[in-house]
């Protein structure tokens, strides 16, 4: 296993809150996207001007081996943010069936939120809740995408 991460979730100031880390930790961060850069993903079209420019992904390394994620609540895409389900943990493997088998032990007895498949950035991906209500996000990166 590579790494696992805290990922935030924000009421739609996240690209405030990761400017404010940034202050605090330094650092650049590793990648900065927003809904309307998924367009083309199909859960992602019609959104509002407004939810368009809202943090979709946003990651900023803060220690050897730590790296801090957030995003932006969209109204209709995830329940809306509240303590309890405001951090998630990230957890980014090495190969295909190792996120295959930790998906599949974290989701047992859970909820699935987003099942896990490949999708438009590259990644095999899946989101769950486990039985103890702690959400966990399971992410293989690709070098490249699956024809």
């Amino acid at each position: 296993m590579s790494q696992v991460n805290v990922y935030m979730n924000f009421p739609g100031n996240c690209r405030e809150a990761f400017e404010f880390y940034k202050s605090v930790f330094g650092g650049e961060f590793d990648m900065v996207s927003t809904y309307g850069d998924a367009e083309e993903w199909a859960c992602m079209q019609g959104l509002s001007d407004e939810s368009r420019q809202k943090i979709m992904h946003i990651s900023l390394p803060i220690v050897e081996n730590m790296t801090i994620m957030g995003t932006d609540h969209v109204d209709g895409q995830w329940p809306e943010v509240q303590m309890g389900n405001h951090l998630s943990f990230s957890l980014n493997v090495d190969t295909e069936a190792e996120a295959t088998k930790y998906f599949e032990a974290l989701s047992a007895w859970g909820q699935i939120l987003m099942p896990l498949e490949d999708t438009f950035w590259w990644a095999y991906f899946g989101m769950c809740v486990d039985k103890y209500g702690f959400q966990w996000m399971v992410n293989f990166q690709r070098e490249e995408p699956v024809s």
